[in-house]
Order: C-alpha cells, then sequence, then structure tokens
C-alpha cells in the first residue's frame, strides 16, 4: 500500500482528477458495487464512469447488487479475496465493515481530507467517524422533515414546529376536523414509517436506549415527555392505522396542518408525479401546495434543547482488496467533477452532503437545486422553493443522527428498532391500555431480552 503521505500528495495534486495520472492508471480496472440498480438510476451511474475513464483512463465496472443482498455479498467476497474496489453503501455497514477489515479507513479519510473535511456536512461525517478519521466517504443523505402549513401558520401567527412545544401550539389553534387534523401521526405498528418517525421524535428529546457499553433502557423522565408528545400529535390525528399514506393523503387534500415524512414527498407536493397529486385544488399540477409548504429537519423536545435530525447518509466505501490510488480517484470525481451526475440519480433523496470546495462553499448545493426533481413534469427545487427552504432542507444533515451510531451500538439500535417492540408498546400507550411509567419500564424489559 503506498504510504499516506505520498497518496494524499497525489490526491491534494489531482483536486480535478488531472489527466498526468491517466498513463499510471490507463491499465487498471475498478469494480463498483452499487445498489441503485434501477435501470435509468445505472445509466447515470454508467455515464459518470464513462466521463472518468475518458478523464483518467481508469475504466469502471458499475456492478448493480441488490441493497438486501448486499451484506451478504461483501462478506463472501471478503472471505474469497475478491471485493470490488469501491462500495455505495447504506450507514450500518460503515463502522462494521471497517472492524471487520473490509474497508480501508485509513483510504477514505484521506479522500475527505484531500477534498476538504470542511466541505463536507458535519452530521453525516460524524455518523461514520472512527479513531482517526472517516470509515467510508459521505456521498448523499436525507433528513426527515416535519412538512406543514406555513401558510395557516403565518397567518395564526404561529412560530414553525421546530419544537415539541411549537408543534402542541400549533395544533390546539389549528385542529379542527374534520376540515383541519392538527397532525397525521404514524400509528400503524407493523410499519417501518412508525418504527422512523418515531426515532425521529425520540432522538429531538435525547432519549436513546443504548449508550457505548450497549443496551441502557430509556430514561424514564425524557421517556415519559416523548410518551405525553406523541399522544397528543395523535389524538390531533384521524382515527386508524395510520401511516405514510394517509399523511400523505390529508396532507395533499389540504385536511392536515402537519405531518413527518421523508423528502421525496418534495415533487409530489408541487404537482410533477401524477400517481400522488396534490388534491387541495382542482389542478393536479398546481404547485400551489408547494407554495404554502414549510419543512423542518432539526426539531427539539423539552430535555434536548439543541434538537436533532433522523438521518440518512450513503457513503462510498474503499475495500481492503481495492487499488487503493484508483478507487481514491475514482471517489474524489465523483465527488468533485462529477457530484452533479451522482446526485442526479434522485435529487428530492440525494442532498449533497459536500457542500462545495474551499473557493466555493456553496457551488454543490447551488447546482444541486437547479437539478431537476420529478417523473411526469420535472422542474429544478429552486424553482419550486426559496433559498431559505433549500437551507433548511440541506442544513439537517448538519446535524443528523440515529440511534446508536455515536456509541458504536448502530447494529444493537437497529435490531431494536426492527423489533417493532416499541411501536406496539407505544400504541397501547396511546390507546390507554396502559400507562406512562408502565409503557417506559415495558420497553426496558422487553428490549433489554433482545440483546
Amino acid at each position: 500500500m503506498t504510504s499516506t503521505l505520498t497518496r494524499t500528495a497525489r490526491l491534494l495534486t489531482t483536486a480535478s482528477v488531472g489527466v498526468a495520472l491517466s498513463a499510471m492508471a490507463a491499465s487498471a480496472d475498478i469494480r463498483f458495487w452499487t445498489t441503485e440498480e434501477q435501470p435509468e438510476r445505472l445509466a447515470k451511474q454508467e455515464e459518470m464512469a464513462a466521463a472518468f475513464e475518458a478523464e483518467t483512463g481508469i475504466a469502471v465496472e458499475v456492478i448493480p447488487v441488490t441493497e438486501s443482498d448486499l451484506g451478504t455479498r461483501a462478506t463472501a467476497a471478503f472471505a474469497a479475496g475478491d471485493l470490488p474496489d469501491v462500495i455505495y453503501h447504506t450507514l450500518q455497514y460503515a463502522l462494521p465493515w471497517v472492524e471487520a477489515g473490509i474497508l480501508d479507513a485509513e483510504a477514505a479519510t484521506e479522500v475527505v481530507d484531500a477534498l476538504g473535511r470542511d466541505t463536507f456536512a458535519a452530521g453525516a461525517l460524524e455518523m461514520a467517524a472512527t479513531e482517526d478519521g472517516v470509515a467510508s466517504v459521505p456521498v448523499d443523505g436525507w433528513t426527515q422533515m416535519i412538512v406543514y402549513r406555513k401558510d395557516l401558520f403565518d397567518e395564526a401567527g404561529l412560530e414553525a414546529p421546530t419544537s415539541y412545544a411549537n408543534v402542541l401550539a400549533a395544533i390546539e389553534a389549528l385542529h379542527n376536523p374534520p376540515e383541519m387534523f392538527g397532525f397525521v401521526a404514524a400509528t400503524k405498528v407493523d410499519e417501518n414509517f412508525m418504527s422512523q418517525v418515531l426515532e425521529h421524535v425520540f432522538l429531538a428529546n435525547g432519549a436513546t436506549p443504548v449508550g457505548p457499553e450497549g443496551f441502557t433502557g430509556f430514561d424514564e423522565a425524557r421517556t415519559i415527555e416523548v410518551l405525553d408528545f406523541y399522544k397528543a400529535i395523535a389524538e390531533a390525528s384521524p382515527p386508524g392505522e395510520l401511516y405514510w399514506d394517509q399523511s400523505r393523503t390529508l396532507y395533499f387534500a389540504g385536511d392536515a396542518a402537519m405531518i413527518i415524512w421523508s423528502p421525496f414527498i418534495l415533487d409530489e407536493l408541487a404537482g410533477l408525479r401524477d400517481s400522488a397529486p396534490p388534491t387541495i385544488n382542482d389542478d393536479p399540477t398546481s404547485r400551489d401546495l408547494a407554495a404554502a409548504t414549510g419543512i423542518v429537519t432539526n426539531f427539539s423536545g423539552p430535555s434536548n434543547p439543541d434538537g436533532a435530525a433522523w438521518g440518512d447518509v450513503r457513503y462510498f466505501g474503499i475495500t481492503a482488496d481495492a487499488d487503493i490510488d484508483e478507487a481514491q480517484q475514482f471517489i474524489q470525481y465523483s465527488m468533485d467533477a462529477g457530484y452533479m451526475q451522482t446526485l442526479s440519480i434522485a435529487p428530492e433523496g440525494k442532498f449533497p452532503v459536500r457542500r462545495g470546495t474551499a473557493e466555493n462553499p456553496t457551488a454543490f448545493v447551488d447546482a444541486w437545486s437547479k437539478l431537476d426533481v420529478g417523473v411526469d413534469r420535472r422542474a429544478p427545487l429552486s424553482e419550486l422553493y426559496d433559498a431559505a427552504m433549500i437551507d433548511e432542507i440541506v442544513g439537517g444533515l448538519d446535524v443528523a443522527q440515529r440511534w446508536g451510531v455515536a456509541d458504536g451500538q448502530l447494529a444493537l439500535a437497529s435490531k431494536i428498532i426492527n423489533s417493532q417492540a416499541i411501536n406496539r408498546i407505544v400504541r397501547e400507550y396511546i390507546d390507554g391500555d396502559i400507562d406512562a411509567a408502565g409503557a417506559v419500564a415495558k420497553m426496558n424489559e422487553e428490549l433489554g431480552a433482545l440483546e
């Protein structure tokens, strides 16, 4: 392996992936595993790989891998000494794959340092942090959002729903069923949507079931605050088993003041997708609802005034079997000259975790906001939403969090979430089958048994 100083120096002298290296790299072939396997997304990645080859002479084979198979395929390839050079992967694999020897964290850290650590969203780096750097290079991400009727908030003189208190104040002012529900809370316990929404709400109040040593159980006082808040937003919701579908449908019809959703709603809000049109008026292509909407990414509870954003980040990992120099050049290109091609796969759900360059700190955010989104019609986000909202959309990645990441316990936290025990017990509390202290005790007892 080339020394750290030599590799870093090489990267720093090829900030634009200079042709001077092509002679050395012309014979190199890189294998790149990607979970973005839909035909149109694969085509965009192959176009970028071709552009990279034209620039450097390094040929890249783009290999689609089904996301649910990624873990087993990587483990098998590692055992066989046949890993690809670069893997596009989810957060859950970053630290475990470094510990297992699958990823080369030193090589990834050199790429981040060469591109400029300060040009990346802090939260995306922190979620993959190792003792000496990062496990993998952050590529793109998104944060869950509170989507709200900014026009109604402004008319009523309400603060944006950035905290439990502000949400409850807005419910008090705007909840008027059946014309307007204050919120649409997730209550269908067997839906992953409820798991994501609940983790977001727990994170907002600094409530977590894990610590550096493993399972800690939920703090009773913080968790009772979470439960009381969630019960209040559930009581301001329609009856029934609610998940993402009803949330979107009610908001699009103008019958809900607030929902929690992913950014994949942004193009639909603006009437760009026929399969999910806004029905707030008679025009399914109308942008009126988008214009009336605000979003909040960082959200706080009374015991955690700094708040948190629930984030999902994807990474480029350099493997133990990689041609290190060529893999680094490919990632650097993908995060610099080819970055807009990387993000254009799905701009509404791929926020730029690298904001810009040292010379132009907002270059990539500015360019990303001009990428077209939508399905049946297309338009750039900057045409649909104002600059302040674009800043809020990408700003959540600075404070993005997930249970267990900072403590090295993401695998345990994922097992806890996937058990859906939290969903079930929260629903029991909402339905009045158990009191708040009993719900906390029951969660801690059941979740402790999973470890």
